[in-house]
């Protein structure tokens, strides 16, 4: 078997006490990349995506998505969107990334806007 990186062990750590602790709810997963961030509510079971947003929308557009504040504008969107779909509970999904920074704000932002978790 082959080493796994940091990134990695952490990212399967996450993914399977989510599977775990989950129950019925959907995920907010989140995943961060140099430029951008993107955050998705899937429900599992059925493997769908029921919400999306990014840095990369037409909303968001403007700023650079590499910061904490198109973060916190794209956690706003997404819970926007759930909220259209009927979703207020989900577990999050922050897959490696460590729960700091961008992804934190992101995290907050969503709370704000009405997603629990």
């Amino acid at each position: 078997m082959a080493k796994l990186s940091l990134f990695e062990r952490r990212r399967r750590r996450v993914r399977s006490t989510l599977r775990a602790h989950s129950g019925d709810k959907p995920r907010l997963s989140v995943h961060r990349s140099g430029r951008h961030i993107y955050a998705q509510v899937i429900d599992d079971a059925a493997g769908r995506t029921l919400a999306a947003a990014s840095s990369l929308d037409k909303d968001g557009r403007g700023k650079s998505g590499a910061t904490a504040d198109a973060a916190a504008d794209v956690g706003k969107r997404v819970a926007a969107a759930a909220a259209k779909a009927g979703v207020t509970r989900v577990v999050f999904d922050r897959g490696g990334f460590l729960f700091h920074g961008r992804v934190k704000a992101l995290a907050d932002a969503a709370r704000a806007g009405g997603l629990e978790f």
